[in-house]
């Protein structure tokens, strides 16, 4: 992984996965994104990704670097992926979008 601060590779995507679970249950998505994630990050195509719960606890977000938008379809034709992400859908209300990075923005002396 790269560190935070350091340039983006030119073109690259994120996928931001915004999950909204019932009342109390923000671990129990938190751990099922876990262990989707971390099958992906096995999957070639995938940089890194970021899991964080809301304080409020209203929400969990993965916001995931990927070389290209086809990792995705890539990603959810592993049979165990797209089990376990139906697992997540049994859990939670969610989105997701991609995005491609436009204009990296640095610390003034990165």
């Amino acid at each position: 992984m790269s560190h935070p601060s350091a340039p983006l590779p030119a073109g690259t995507v994120f996928v931001v996965n915004v999950m909204h679970p019932e009342p109390g249950g923000q671990d129990a998505v938190l751990a099922t994104i876990d262990d989707i994630v971390r099958l992906a990050a096995t999957k070639p195509g995938f940089l890194w990704s970021t899991l964080s719960k809301s304080l409020d606890g209203k929400t969990v977000v993965n916001v995931e670097a990927i070389a290209d938008p086809d990792n995705v379809g890539q990603f959810f034709s592993d049979p165990a992926f797209a089990e376990k992400f139906e697992r997540l859908r049994s859990l939670c209300a969610s989105e997701f979008h991609l995005y491609r990075a436009e204009a990296p923005i640095l610390p003034i002396g990165a």
